[in-house]
């Protein structure tokens, strides 16, 4: 199983991976290192990034605060932090009327219930992920409706912080990778796949790279 990183093990990731690909070497030296942006494994993420799913950030973002009030308001005691009192029954209580309130497309409704009533029958347990390989975990993550290979492998290397989780299907990567490797076109998903494959076993560290470099405005620069 592979080690998952951290803030301790993410600089000697980075300087193998720029050791080996001097592209990769130039950004972190214009832009410095990107940050690990972990997040706590759990419903909350996973409902997050599912959120997250063709908006942008600032969108999917808002929409989550939103539910992490409605989550807190009237729990029978108060929790430690604002996404602890979001469990799948809390979101399950919610109806449908309100969720749209707070940013929720019928669609998105839809995923997030059916993630929620996985996580309460126990067809799916998240906490059991961490003893899986990535393949096992996009499996099991993939069987849900409205989870799909983007969602699971941004769970992966988020959450489950995977060393070598490559988000292919993700627009921001392909757009910094465009530019920051000097491509003529924006790389498809299969494309960018085989970009990533020399990037191994850090690929989750390239990524990270590639959304700083997109983050910080190098895809703006003439």
């Amino acid at each position: 199983m592979p080690i998952p990183l951290t803030d301790a093990t993410l600089p000697a990731a980075l300087a193998d991976l720029t050791t080996r690909d001097p592209r990769l070497a130039r950004i972190v030296a214009d832009y410095g290192p990107p940050p690990l942006w972990a997040r706590e494994p759990g419903f909350p993420t996973l409902l997050r990034i599912i959120l997250e799913q063709q908006v942008s950030l600032a969108s999917a973002q808002a929409a989550f605060e939103r539910l992490l009030a409605l989550a807190s308001t009237s729990t029978p005691a108060p929790a430690t932090t604002p996404a602890s009192s979001l469990t799948p029954e809390r979101f399950l209580e919610l109806d449908d009327a309100t969720l749209k309130a707070a940013g929720f497309s019928r669609q998105k409704t839809r995923y997030g219930r059916e993630l929620a009533g996985a996580l309460r029958s126990g067809s799916l347990d998240l906490a059991a992920l961490d003893a899986l390989d990535d393949d096992a975990v996009r499996a099991a993550l993939t069987k849900l409706v409205g989870i799909g290979r983007w969602t699971a492998d941004i769970y992966l290397l988020m959450a489950l912080c995977r060393p070598d989780a490559w988000p292919a299907g993700d627009l921001a990567l392909a757009t910094a990778a465009r530019h920051a490797l000097g491509l003529a076109a924006t790389p498809r998903t299969a494309e960018l796949e085989a970009i990533g494959a020399a990037w191994r076993p850090w690929r989750a560290v390239a990524a990270r790279v590639l959304w700083h470099f997109y983050l910080s405005g190098g895809t703006r620069k003439k």
